[in-house]
Formats: structure tokens, sequence, C-alpha cells
């Protein structure tokens, strides 16, 4: 292949999204590939509290990695996936999950987009402005247009 090829194939390959899981100690996963699964799976239900737009599966915060610790401690343990969520959400509260349950102490995050799109509307209706009056000229005016106006 060409070198400019090879260039274009080398920026395509570096344009791709990558997954970057914030898990890389391999100490820090279980030697039970199943159990890593499901640990993995509920970290991926759970918000990191430092970084609010990351799983703590893909987060590199200290908390993060402690909640990691804390969710595999738990699945080895043998407690359930509802179990061990029930246990985050009981310490951090219902903010921990990434989906709130519908419920009426989440009804604001769930119909916020709405609350917004409702206002933004009630706003664009409001600030409509209607034409304002034309302004009446006097007999001077008029004719000193008509002059301007005129070839």
């Amino acid at each position: 292949m060409r070198r400019g090829a090879w260039l274009v194939i080398l920026v395509l390959l570096a344009g791709l999204p990558a997954r970057a899981w914030a898990v890389t100690d391999p100490s820090e996963m279980l030697p039970n590939h199943a159990e890593e699964l499901r640990a993995e799976a509920i970290g991926s239900q759970l918000r990191c509290l430092v970084c609010q737009n990351m799983t703590i599966e893909d987060s590199d915060a200290k908390l993060a990695k402690q909640l990691r610790h804390i969710v595999r401690e738990q699945v080895v343990a043998g407690k359930s996936n509802k179990q061990v969520i029930a246990w985050m959400v009981a310490r951090y509260g219902a903010f921990v999950r990434l989906r709130p349950p519908f419920e009426p102490l989440t009804w604001v995050l769930w119909f916020s987009p709405l609350l917004a799109l409702g206002v933004g509307v009630g706003a664009a209706a409001l600030s409509r402005r209607r034409p304002a009056a034309p302004i009446s000229l006097s007999d001077d005016e008029r004719a000193r247009a008509r002059a301007l106006l005129e070839p």
C-alpha cells in the first residue's frame, strides 16, 4: 500500500470510539469470570459520584475504585444484583443509579426535559413581537421621500 493509504487508515482507526474500561488493574478483577461479569453489569448501572457522567466501571476516580471493590465483595458474598444496588442506594441515595426508578421522588429527574422544553416553547411564544404600527409621515416628509426615491 502507498504511504497515503496507510495514513488514511491510521487516521480512521484513531477516530473510532473505544470504550475505556477503568478496571485496568488485574488484581481488581475477580478470578471467577461469571462473577466478574456480574460485577461489571452491576457497576455499569451505578454512577460515579465524583465524575457523575460515568459509571463506576468507566471512572478512574478513587471513590469509583472503592465502589467497584465493594460491588465485587458483595458479588463474591453471594448477594443478588438487586441486593447490591439496594445497598448502594441505601448508602448513597437514588442518585447513585444511572437510571433512577420512576417514583415520586425522582419525577423531577424524569420530567425535567419536558419541563425545559415547555419553558422554552413558552418563552419563544411570549417573545414573539407584533409588528410595530407604521409611522405616519407629514406631507413635507412624504415629499422629501418621493424626491429621494425618484431618479
